[in-house]
């Protein structure tokens, strides 16, 4: 779930010990070979596919898995898939706005399997044009406050990205969220690595330019619509402008 930053972080760390890790796989893999087969494969001339290897790695998918996805993207070994982005557009419980990216290579598939998981869980697919004017597309980076024998300050990270397009640094707890133009995601994370800050995800995401607050109840729906809709294998990303204040964050973790 990406959009609301303290629930992607709650998500993220679940997601690791998750039963649905080969999910999670199955997804960074995709994402590695439309990198390579929109940029090539090299990384140092495509910096969509070093940022979905850097992500893969983060989350533990073998080094092995990474290579072929690459070879199949770039054309160099068979077995590559076509897929296509379809984004979908919809609204959760409580009027929740959604913002559905697909990569498959079904449309059909992706589009019947999308409209079944929302109509189940309280939501509703709307027309094009609906609800993506609500998000931007930004660079989002996140990076973990504890790197090897030192505690980054917000400071720190200002100061390295500021100068390459940082608009905003969000503290997520254990880890801080910086927010750019998508267009200038590669320069804020060159310049966080030429500080010598480690990172653990660099991506163009849609953030929320508002956000609709629900309490616990509509919190659980609306967090039951996204795993269902995260659940399903053409489905890479969910966003939505909900905000859910710590508190009731706090007695759903509980």
């Amino acid at each position: 779930m990406s959009g609301h930053s303290k629930w992607a972080t709650t998500k993220h760390k679940k997601a690791v010990i998750d039963a649905r890790r080969g999910k999670m796989f199955a997804k960074l893999i995709k994402n590695i070979e439309v990198a390579a087969r929109m940029g090539g494969g090299d990384i140092s001339g495509n910096p969509t596919l070093y940022d979905a290897i850097q992500k893969a790695k983060k989350s533990s998918v073998p080094n092995d898995n990474i290579d072929r996805a690459v070879k199949r993207g770039s054309g160099a070994e068979a077995g590559g898939a076509d897929y296509t982005t379809i984004m979908y557009e919809g609204y959760g419980p409580g009027g929740v706005a959604i913002l559905i990216e697909c990569l498959t290579d079904n449309k059909n598939r992706a589009a019947m399997e999308v409209r079944t998981a929302a109509t189940r869980n309280g939501g509703s697919l709307a027309d094009p044009g609906s609800v993506a004017y609500l998000f931007h597309r930004k660079g989002v980076v996140v990076l973990p406050k504890h790197q090897e024998g030192r505690e980054v300050s917000e400071d720190d990270v200002l100061e390295a990205t500021l100068d390459a397009g940082a608009e905003d640094v969000n503290d997520l707890g254990d880890s801080f969220e910086v927010l750019s133009e998508a267009t200038d995601l590669v320069a804020v994370r060159t310049a966080l690595q030429e500080a010598g800050l480690d990172y653990d995800s660099a991506e163009a995401q849609f953030v929320p330019s508002m956000e609709v607050t629900v309490d616990a109840e509509g919190a659980g729906k609306v967090m039951r619509l996204v795993e269902a809709l995260e659940d399903l294998d053409d489905v890479q990303n969910v966003f939505a402008n909900v905000d859910i204040p710590d508190e009731v964050m706090a007695s759903l973790d509980a």
